[in-house]
């Protein structure tokens, strides 16, 4: 082991050098990997760190830890820093603790390379779950080592759309309807929808419960989308395009909170009040929807709930009590605040 705690690459890496990068004896990693229960969480963790990291797994005793449970799960996410990221967590660590599970966070930041380096913890069996908060299954399009195979899994806050993944996650499509429903008993009839791209499906449901809201208003109403992002800045600037070509609407129904203040910030810029001018409701209720003025009107996700039932379901199916396929949607309930009023036409 060199001096940064990497193992060369001329030969496989040892159960001392794991120790070592660990920080314990060869009889505690010994103990944490035949009997995993009898380590102290923080221990046991240390020792799946070095072991994920060293890539340690040809030996007897990695393939005894296959035959037992870990008890332990990982929780893959594309950004700690998402505002939706704690409630999830809260979530999952209440329903894994209430099961002796432990919780590892590995934090991608949108990085193959990181997601490369997560899945040893998956190949060398030292996690009996995963949960996804990418979208996406991990390194998908990349050459998996020979002989890997997926633990279980479950999608939690955004589907992952390839396969049978299954999910736990707010009804999009239903709150997303709930929400152009609100706009137009209002009185607006040109209301835009401001979204992320064709790539995200998360995007795309909420897109698609617009269109619904749109469909069963009585008269025709003219579906209106751009593109937003999913940042503040990506909703300033979809404002400015709309200004640019001189066709405004009357409401903005937007992706989630974030681009919602920019889009609120943007209109402000311009000398336009909110909601006395232009009425804009939001997607997530994180914690910036009570704070911005006017305090913002969004639709809330039960993040708790979901991070609970999305733990609940991977250890259910861990237990073999379920099998994959399996989706739980959680309504998304309508907060009323202050930046929605009737439409000036």
């Amino acid at each position: 082991m060199n001096e940064d705690g990497d193992i060369p690459t001329s030969r496989p890496a040892t159960i001392e050098d794991v120790a070592r990068l660990a920080g314990v004896s060869i009889a505690t990693v010994s103990r944490a990997i035949r009997k995993p229960e009898k380590v102290a969480e923080s221990t046991r963790k240390k020792v799946t760190a070095a072991i994920a990291r060293t890539g340690y797994t040809a030996n007897a005793m990695a393939q005894s830890l296959r035959t037992q449970k870990s008890k332990m799960v990982m929780v893959l996410t594309p950004s700690i820093s998402d505002p939706n990221f704690a409630g999830l967590l809260t979530g999952m660590e209440k329903a894994a603790n209430m099961n002796g599970y432990g919780v590892l966070i590995a934090n991608t930041e949108g990085s193959i390379e990181l997601e490369k380096n997560h899945m040893r913890f998956l190949s060398s069996g030292m996690v009996d779950g995963l949960i996804l908060l990418t979208g996406h299954l991990p390194v998908a399009g990349h050459v998996k080592p020979a002989g890997f195979k997926f633990s279980p899994l479950v999608a939690a806050n955004r589907p992952v759309t390839t396969g049978t993944v299954p999910y736990v996650g707010v009804d999009d499509v239903g709150a997303a309807k709930i929400a152009t429903e609100y706009l137009i008993s209002l009185g607006h009839r040109k209301i835009v929808y401001v979204g992320s791209d064709e790539t995200d499906p998360v995007s795309d449901l909420r897109r698609r419960g617009y269109l619904e809201g749109l469909e069963e208003a009585s008269g025709r109403i003219v579906p209106w989308c751009v593109d937003g992002g999913t940042s503040n800045e990506g909703g300033r600037a979809a404002v400015e395009r709309l200004f640019i070509k001189d066709t405004l609407p009357t409401a903005f129904f937007c992706y989630n909170d974030d681009v919602a203040v920019g889009v609120i910030s943007a209109l402000r810029l311009r000398g336009y009040g909110v909601p006395q001018d232009f009425s804009v409701i939001g997607f997530d209720d994180t914690s910036i929807a009570s704070y911005i003025s006017p305090a913002l009107t969004t639709l809330r996700q039960p993040r708790g709930l979901i991070g609970e039932a999305a733990m609940d379901m991977l250890l259910r199916i861990i237990g073999g009590e379920i099998s994959e396929g399996t989706q739980r949607l959680f309504h998304g309930d309508l907060t009323v605040r202050e930046s929605c009023g009737p439409a000036n036409n």
